[in-house]
């Protein structure tokens, strides 16, 4: 079976609905949608839009909310209290050192394992034993991040880059959906996700400004869970300049290459 990643971003969704009009083949079996229950309300609201058209179903799954599983106090069997670092923080030491937490436990735990259970799910194999590639994985990179391509960890699935094959960039993906009368996708990411560069903050602050807020609350929450366990001794931050997020301001404090 041929299933979508659907990040529900603009390569995916652009990738979605071009196999919907038959512009690439074989017609996909289903999308899988992997909600971290922390996008923005824009994303959901397009989700919302684009899966009544498409002919094939969306499968939204989820492996809870990425937000409370960060700010989830543990204990270890000797008593020591700490919370998971899966989110890949920017981070600033006692001493000032700045650094940056490099793992990224985000997209492995709440992105691609949903998918490839959902997929084990849709072909019927329980089993860890798998015999042979049981499905094609459809991934929405274009051709101007061809440095993302990775094949798959998994011996029972194969990876296929669809916009890649037609040599379509991300330029390229909104021209199409212009092109179909198709309104623009919204960038698909968590709220509060480390990788926004300044124009995507801003955009958040400017027209979701009930999502930054979100954001902004989140990394309070976060910084004061951390101070208060022992597994990490630096400050988290949201924004590379180890600022406090709701103090920086994205028309100047910009990095090199972003914005």
């Amino acid at each position: 079976i041929h299933v979508i990643s659907l990040g529900a971003g603009v390569q995916s969704s652009c990738m979605s609905l071009m196999a919907a009009a038959g512009e690439i083949t074989p017609m996909p079996t289903a999308a899988i949608f992997a909600d971290t229950q922390d996008e923005p309300a824009s994303v959901y609201r397009w989700l919302d839009w684009l899966e009544p058209r498409l002919p094939f179903p969306v499968h939204r799954v989820t492996q809870g909310s990425l937000s409370k599983t960060a700010l989830k106090m543990k204990t270890t069997k000797d008593g020591r209290r700490f919370t998971p670092t899966n989110i890949p923080f920017y981070t600033r030491g006692a001493d000032g050192t700045l650094g940056k937490i490099v793992l990224r436990g985000c997209t492995r735990d709440f992105k691609l394992n949903p998918i490839f259970r959902k997929i084990r799910n849709l072909v019927g194999v329980t089993g860890k034993r798998t015999r042979g590639i049981i499905a094609i994985q459809w991934v929405g990179i274009s051709l101007d991040e061809v440095s993302r391509m990775k094949t798959s960890r998994h011996h029972w699935l194969g990876v296929r880059w669809p916009l890649i094959d037609a040599q379509i960039t991300r330029h390229d993906c909104l021209r199409w959906m212009e092109a179909q009368g198709f309104p623009k996708p919204p960038r698909s990411a968590c709220v509060y996700c480390p990788f926004h560069n300044n124009a995507e903050w801003r955009r958040l602050k400017t027209e979701e400004p009930a999502e930054f807020e979100k954001a902004v609350q989140f990394e309070k929450a976060v910084q004061f869970e951390k101070a208060n366990s022992q597994n990490f001794a630096s400050t988290p931050f949201l924004h590379r300049s180890c600022k406090p997020l709701g103090e920086v301001d994205f028309s100047t404090d910009i990095e090199k290459g972003q914005g």
